[in-house]
């Protein structure tokens, strides 16, 4: 999406690649909490993996999505191809949760995905720039921005917001 006059609402609204190039039509997401976090295999924040996979494989059937979005903007900390850094990730972690294309979270070209986070909820002071890998957003069933976290938050440390946000939904039905 470009800078039109009708802005994204929610979620639902965008179509990222996925990691072979394809459209990953954020719709099929509704009903879910999704966190969504920008990734890197050569980062200091990058065991970070393995508490989201963690995560994950938790909640996963209660309704919780992880989306982990590549990005070589942070000091290039993440410089491979699609298939290597699938590859990394399944056999340093085991990450079985979508780890899409790689984008720019930052800039000019930043992904519009991630446009729209940072201006539903900004950072620190107000930023709204990404200020490293591992940044997370935690969006709701109703497809909402409702926290940003940096990278210093671990994913372990997000799981009581977490439940909270699967709460909320648990009397509606999610597959619909």
């Amino acid at each position: 999406m470009t800078a039109e006059s009708t802005s994204p609402k929610n979620l639902y609204s965008f179509k990222p690649l996925n990691n072979k190039g394809e459209t990953y039509d954020l719709s099929q997401l509704k009903g879910q909490v999704v966190m969504i976090v920008n990734v890197a295999s050569k980062c200091g924040f990058t065991p970070q993996y393995q508490g989201l996979e963690k995560l994950y494989k938790e909640y996963k059937d209660k309704g919780l999505t992880i989306l982990g979005f590549p990005c070589n903007q942070f000091g290039g900390q993440e410089p491979g191809t699609a298939d290597e850094i699938q590859n990394f990730c399944q056999v340093n972690f085991g990450v079985t949760f979508p780890v899409l294309a790689k984008v720019d979270v930052n800039g000019d070209k930043a992904d519009p995905l991630w446009e729209w986070m940072k201006n539903e909820k900004t950072g620190l002071l107000g930023l709204k720039r990404i200020k490293w890998n591992f940044t997370k957003f935690i969006i709701d069933r109703e497809g909402n921005v409702v926290s940003r976290w940096g990278s210093m938050t671990t994913p372990d440390s997000l799981k009581s917001e977490i439940e909270r946000e699967l709460a909320k939904g648990s009397q509606a039905n999610p597959a619909e």
